[in-house]
């Protein structure tokens, strides 16, 4: 591949609800790195909605403006432009994607081209359309749940729950169908999403808010779900599953406050999650070529870089899932 351009352009947000289309010199990849173009990178919208409104992620964490150049930019995929000393497991023009974030403190993806660690990047199927493997970092994400829940006999053949239906959840029911989950079960106060996740595989798929107790009998009544993960993080979400779930309940979600363990729960296990792991990684990639996950539905818009306020707009009425950003638009 010869790479023809003299910058890159790259996405730079300057200040709450402001952001900057910067030409940069293309990065120059190093031992163990490569030179990845991003054909198409899709929004995570915990971090572009914080990012947004400076509101810290996790607790202890804070926003700083002007943020690093391409971020919060993470869940891309594209082509291998070029590669550094010493590099052998890639060569340019293989087709990849980005399966582990390296953290915000150097260049992201928000850019059409990036540099990256040869070891956070692996090969895709060249069947797809590239849009649909850039989520490859967030179902690598859930991934790790599944292989965790895996480990403790806590899938096959259960009746399986998961509440947020948004980008996360919506993977999270995928994998627990191709798990063999008897019964999968989705919770979540958006129609539209709740819609979509029936199209996924979903047996039934509720509106938490509502009374449901028709369906699902809280504590001390034994619950109906067997095992479940939060994709939300908030108490009132966690504290929903802790009630409905008889054995196993995964923390996805990122936790910003304290969630409440009663008497109730006494044979209840809370798993938390276990991080970024490569063959999480390979563990999505296998699924997606066994036709058992799609992401393809988690893309709901696509858009040029230049229109990323619209984007995020978008996240935030809630009328989208994911954003594809296609930088070469």
């Amino acid at each position: 591949m010869t790479i023809r351009e003299v910058s890159v352009k790259t996405l730079q947000v300057t200040a709450q609800r402001q952001f900057e289309i910067l030409d940069l010199p293309i990065p120059t990849p190093g031992p163990g790195e490569v030179l990845m173009q991003i054909l198409a990178v899709t929004t995570c919208p915990q971090w572009d909605l914080h990012l947004r409104h400076n509101e810290p992620m996790f607790v202890g964490h804070q926003f700083t403006y002007p943020y690093m150049p391409g971020q919060p930019g993470h869940e891309a995929a594209g082509v291998i432009a070029a590669v550094g000393p010493g590099v052998t497991a890639v060569q340019p023009g293989d087709r990849v994607s980005a399966w582990r974030d390296p953290g915000h403190h150097v260049p992201g993806c928000y850019a059409q081209y990036v540099v990256h660690r040869v070891e956070n990047v692996i090969k895709t199927p060249e069947r797809l359309p590239i849009e649909t493997l850039a989520p490859i970092e967030l179902a690598m994400c859930i991934g790790t749940v599944f292989r965790m829940l895996a480990e403790m006999h806590a899938l096959a053949g259960r009746v399986f729950g998961v509440t947020g239906l948004g980008p996360a959840g919506l993977i999270a029911l995928q994998m627990a169908r191709a798990e063999g989950a008897a019964a999968v079960f989705g919770f979540d106060p958006v129609p539209d999403r709740r819609e979509l996740a029936l199209r996924l595989g979903a047996d039934g798929c509720f509106d938490p808010s509502s009374d449901i107790s028709g369906e699902f009998s809280a504590r001390p009544k034994p619950p109906r779900l067997e095992t479940s993960v939060d994709c939300v993080g908030a108490r009132s979400s966690v504290g929903f599953l802790m009630d409905h779930t008889r054995d196993a309940v995964a923390l996805f979600g990122v936790q910003r406050e304290d969630y409440i363990y009663g008497v109730r729960h006494h044979n209840l296990r809370l798993c938390g999650y276990k991080g970024h792991h490569r063959e999480s990684a390979e563990y999505a990639v296998g699924l997606i070529e066994a036709g058992k996950l799609d992401l393809a539905p988690l893309v709901t818009h696509r858009l040029p870089l230049e229109k990323y306020s619209e984007g995020i707009d978008l996240l935030e009425s809630r009328q989208a899932i994911k954003i594809c950003f296609l930088p070469w638009a």
